[in-house]
């Protein structure tokens, strides 16, 4: 079974990481909430609070497929300030793992960790700044390789598709699709 992990910190974006772990799920992948805290419960940007699966120190990450960060501000910043994600993130880029981030996360969290050098990639309009070193494109989803990035909450749904068609196949991206009544996936991701 594939395993993905997607980090939350206090002020995250809801729609990014609640819609994406449901579509994720939805597809049969294994995803696991992590609080980046010690504390299970995270409050996101509009004062949402989740209980996440688990906190960052209790898990073991060498089998894992998947590393994805939600956007939402200040929950991105605090990502980034986070030493012992951006240590697994850089380990997980260097043997090639997956990455998915959306929104300003792409910016704030990957950028400075260089992941996106010489990548096409897209972020939250007035973040493209921080994406000095890597191409910057205007599509709401944006897959380069074993990176995937996407633009806002918006987009969610698209984002958390490409993943699922990225982990598994497109035929099971299309199926999760039309079982959430999306009729033509296309219209929300290219396949």
């Amino acid at each position: 079974m594939k395993r993905a992990f997607i980090f939350l910190a206090n002020g995250f974006e809801e729609i990014e990481a609640l819609a994406t772990v449901d579509v994720l799920r939805r597809a049969g992948i294994e995803t696991i909430i992590v609080s980046i805290s010690d504390s299970l419960q995270v409050t996101g940007a509009h004062g949402v609070e989740v209980t996440a699966n688990t906190v960052f120190t209790d898990n073991d990450y060498s089998a894992n497929d998947w590393l994805i960060m939600p956007g939402g501000m200040p929950g991105a910043s605090n990502l980034a300030s986070y030493a012992p994600l951006t240590t697994l993130i850089k380990n997980h880029h260097a043997k090639d793992g997956n990455i998915a981030a959306i929104c300003a996360s792409p910016a704030v969290v990957l950028s400075p960790l260089g992941i996106l050098e010489g990548k096409e990639a897209t972020c939250y309009p007035g973040f493209e700044n921080g994406m000095n070193c890597c191409k910057v494109g205007f599509k709401p989803v944006i897959v380069d390789g074993n990176v995937i990035t996407a633009n806002g909450p918006g987009n969610t749904i698209a984002f958390a598709l490409a993943i699922v068609a990225n982990a598994l196949c497109e035929e099971k991206a299309r199926e999760v699709a039309e079982g959430m009544l999306i009729y033509n996936p296309q219209q929300v991701y290219e396949f």
